[in-house]
């Protein structure tokens, strides 16, 4: 069996002509046809983008089911991310990771988590948004690996985690997520190819986009599409991989 995966930090669907387009991000996610969407920065209710329930909208758009969760609240706004998917899902949990009081001023910081059946196969799904400063990527990440999420008793394989992590390959905190599941873009995930890059869109030479694979998983193929729309939509380039569900 085939999953086709989306990780994309949509920047609040403002692209880098500084243009609000909510439709424009719908349109480079259903060009690539992806079974499940995780998505990180999206405001719902707003007033600096209009109020408008992205999470929703876009979930609209692409005739999806989907979950959010808030990484930030302020009054009735809210900012944080979401899973998208056409495949039976359910909510297994959503919560805030360490936050990192010595610097202030930072983001809060969340993960998201479903099942989705993939036939008769159920596979658990992390979408995650961890902070800018190290010290914070690697409390956070290790609270990801702790019981709490991929040390649950829940998180059976195949399971995979993604999201934008903020983290090179060559961070503490990519290490550290590293050793408790394989790099989708690895050899030890099937993957001998050059490894894409997401970051910025219009000239990407970053890997902070990340898609970590448990057991059970093989990497078939990994693309990150560079048309114009894709290159204005957001700062980040979307990061699509291609799974086989072994037997």
């Amino acid at each position: 069996m085939k999953l086709r995966l989306m990780t994309y930090n949509v920047h609040r669907c403002v692209g880098g002509d500084r243009r609000l387009d909510v439709e424009r991000v719908a349109e480079v996610i259903s060009a690539h046809e992806p079974d499940v969407v995780a998505l990180q920065e999206l405001d719902v209710g707003r007033l600096r983008t209009g109020h408008v329930d992205q999470a929703h909208r876009l979930a609209e758009l692409l005739k999806m089911g989907f979950h959010f969760h808030p990484a930030m609240t302020v009054e009735e706004e809210l900012y944080g991310d979401a899973i998208l998917t056409h495949l039976p899902e359910k909510l297994i949990k959503s919560g805030p990771l360490p936050f990192y009081r010595a610097v202030p001023g930072l983001e809060p910081r969340g993960a998201l988590w479903i099942e989705v059946m993939v036939g008769d196969t159920p596979v658990q799904i992390i979408n995650t948004h961890l902070g800018l400063i190290p010290q914070e990527q690697k409390r956070q990440a290790a609270a990801l690996i702790s019981e709490g999420w991929m040390a649950s008793d829940r998180w059976k394989a195949p399971g995979v985690l993604l999201g934008d992590f903020n983290a090179t390959p060559y961070s503490a905190t990519y290490r550290m997520l590293k050793a408790a599941a394989r790099d989708a873009q690895s050899v030890s995930a099937g993957w001998g190819k050059a490894p894409t890059a997401t970051f910025p869109s219009n000239f990407p030479f970053m890997r902070i986009d990340h898609v970590f694979l448990t057991k059970g998983l093989k990497t078939l193929n990994v693309f990150s599409p560079y048309d114009a729309l894709a290159r204005v939509a957001s700062d980040h380039l979307p990061l699509v991989v291609d799974l086989e569900i072994e037997e």
